[in-house]
């Protein structure tokens, strides 16, 4: 009997919650609709993290992906959404989500999501001061009167 597309994600315990290490799944089979033009878009997601209590179970996470079928979605916001519903159902200590998406107009496109964000802003908007700054140009001017 085939199984249906499916948007709930199941987990189970992480059997090493003691340890840090790495699972990472590779879904070749991640179809979508674009949608400006309405056509097939087909790529692979790989999700790779490190759990805390609880860890994803595979056949859900198949499923999972295959909802975005049928539906119009751009990668940069599939991709984003996977990292965001992913995040939401096993609560990771580090995650990435990577979607590698098939050349469309000549383009060949990859993104790139990531729990906890690396430079992500503060609440309050603000960035940090350094992180701002234009990197240091040897200054050649001699000062006055040197």
């Amino acid at each position: 009997m085939p199984t249906r597309p499916s948007r709930r994600l199941v987990t189970f315990p992480n059997p090493t919650p003691g340890r840090d290490y790495v699972i990472r799944h590779v879904c070749p089979e991640y179809t979508a609709v674009c949608p400006v033009t309405g056509q097939p878009d087909f790529g692979t997601i790989v999700v790779r993290y490190v759990p805390d209590r609880r860890c994803i179970e595979l056949k859900s996470l198949k499923l999972y992906i295959w909802s975005f079928r049928d539906e119009g979605h751009f990668f940069e916001q599939a991709t984003n959404q996977i990292l965001d519903d992913l995040v939401r159902a096993c609560r990771p200590r580090r995650m990435t989500v990577i979607g590698r998406f098939h050349v469309r107009g000549g383009i060949a496109t990859t993104v790139v999501a990531r729990h906890p964000a690396r430079g992500a802003r503060p609440a309050s908007g603000r960035v940090r001061r350094a992180a701002r700054r234009e990197p240091r140009r040897a200054d050649t001017r001699r000062r006055a009167g040197a």
